[in-house]
């Protein structure tokens, strides 16, 4: 779908197309996984491009971050769809009698999903995937500070998906705005606060359910008990050149600045003169090529805007405290983050912190790995985001659980209904407790009644 032209007519064709029933179809979902499958493996290549043009990954980290995840993500999908479509079995209480009850997971309907620039593929596929799974018909409006990938993603993939029930629109704020206007049966969006701050104002208009992964700060606590901290900043240093070469800037490894307006703010962050004086590792930058070399900084200001944001960039601040578990309370007086990353062996902090703090997710002596669980869910908390996505957790985001109640008409409770009295209160009382045995002396006569 190019830009917006026509746009509300090909919108209500989506409509009429997901209420023909098609996408229900497990067969329907299987092809479009199927396709989506055969959109990254065929076009790994282009898709490795389009990530160096729009941010200069090297191919491996791409296929680490976006590429593998995505390829494990649709096949978790595919061996898992007809047990996530079959209904579930619910218990009934016993005043329901000869009747039987499921959970039937049904499609939402048509939704919206609108993804962010710093993974452009796996933020615009992994909501998809169980947006298809989940058998809805849905648009995509990738990131346009990520202008390859979205024209990749715009012109390539929907020649592997059912066109009528997966569009893909390309544009800025304008054409985001537009897209907010619509009705949707739900919209996910991952970007920033800001944004989905206006996501949900726009939502209200149609009581729109939503899903926002809007990140924030995510704190790492490091225990400092085996070594100082001077120490642990001299080890940084060298795996720093480890990984990225003496000169960063020459080595291939460093993914570039997204653009010049990314660029500014990174540079207006290390403005400061007491942000400056607290970089003890890097901080050079080149604006024509868009590279920042990766920084350390030790207890820049609190206040600084550094501190405040999100950074989108190789700048790693670190904060010192007396004790590893005065970081509590430092972690509690931010906003809840998406993720916290504790590296301790100490088995009471780790309590301390399960315990004392909130996020999305919680780590220990590890980084990120858990986006990559599909048994896990992903999503934030708090200012940090609102729902959750991964694995079966994306079927359920863009799924409606149904009850569904069947009874027979062989019987009646006679006592659930008028003219009342104290023997119906003696029933009523038994079922609700489950006093089979009580029921059955009222019934006989053989226990008193009020």
């Amino acid at each position: 779908m190019e830009g917006v032209k026509g746009l509300e007519s090909d919108l209500e064709a989506m409509r009429q197309y997901f209420r023909s029933g098609k996408t229900k179809d497990v067969a329907w979902r299987q092809s479009q996984l199927k396709g989506l499958l055969s959109f990254i493996k065929e076009k790994e290549k282009d898709i490795f491009k389009a990530l160096k043009e729009d941010l200069g990954k090297h191919h491996v980290e791409a296929y680490r971050d976006e590429v593998g995840i995505l390829t494990k993500s649709i096949k978790f999908a595919l061996h898992g769809l007809k047990e996530w479509m079959s209904s579930k079995k619910a218990k009934l209480p016993i005043v329901a009698l000869l009747s039987s009850a499921e959970l039937v997971p049904e499609p939402l309907g048509f939704v919206l999903i609108i993804s962010s620039w710093n993974f452009p593929f796996g933020l615009s596929l992994e909501p998809l995937i169980g947006a298809i799974a989940a058998g809805n018909t849905m648009v995509l409006k990738p990131s346009e500070l990520a202008p390859a990938s979205a024209s990749l993603l715009a012109n390539v993939l929907p020649t592997y998906l059912d066109s009528s029930a997966v569009k893909v629109i390309q544009g800025g704020p304008a054409v985001g705005e537009r897209l907010l206007q619509q009705k949707w049966d739900k919209i996910f969006f991952t970007g920033s606060a800001r944004v989905g701050r206006i996501i949900m104002s726009a939502a209200v208009k149609h009581l729109t359910p939503v899903a926002l992964e809007l990140g924030g700060k995510c704190p790492a606590v490091v225990d400092s008990v085996s070594s100082s901290w001077d120490t642990k900043v001299e080890l940084m240093k060298v795996m720093v050149k480890k990984m990225f070469g003496e000169n960063p800037r020459e080595t291939n490894t460093v993914a570039r600045i997204v653009n010049e307006q990314h660029f500014l703010r990174l540079k207006n962050l290390l403005s400061d003169s007491a942000v400056q004086n607290s970089i003890v590792y890097g901080g050079s930058m080149d604006e024509k090529n868009l590279f920042v070399e990766p920084t350390i900084l030790v207890d820049p200001p609190l206040d600084a805007a550094m501190m405040t944001e999100e950074i989108f960039g190789p700048l790693l601040p670190i904060i010192t405290l007396d004790k590893v578990e005065d970081s509590i309370a430092f972690i509690n007086s931010k906003p809840k983050p998406l993720a916290i990353y504790a590296f301790t062996n100490n088995e009471k902090f780790k309590r301390r912190m399960l315990s004392e703090t909130s996020s999305g997710s919680l780590v220990f002596n590890d980084a990120v790995i858990q986006y990559a669980a599909d048994a896990l869910p992903f999503g934030g908390i708090g200012e940090s985001g609102l729902g959750k996505y991964h694995g079966k957790f994306s079927f359920d985001t863009f799924s409606h659980y149904k009850a569904v109640t069947r009874r027979s008409f062989l019987t009646d409770f006679w006592f659930r209904f008028p003219p009342w009295n104290d023997y119906k209160l003696l029933l009523l009382e038994g079922t609700y407790k489950s006093d089979y045995l009580g029921m059955l002396l009222v019934i006989l006569g053989l226990k008193r009644r009020r």
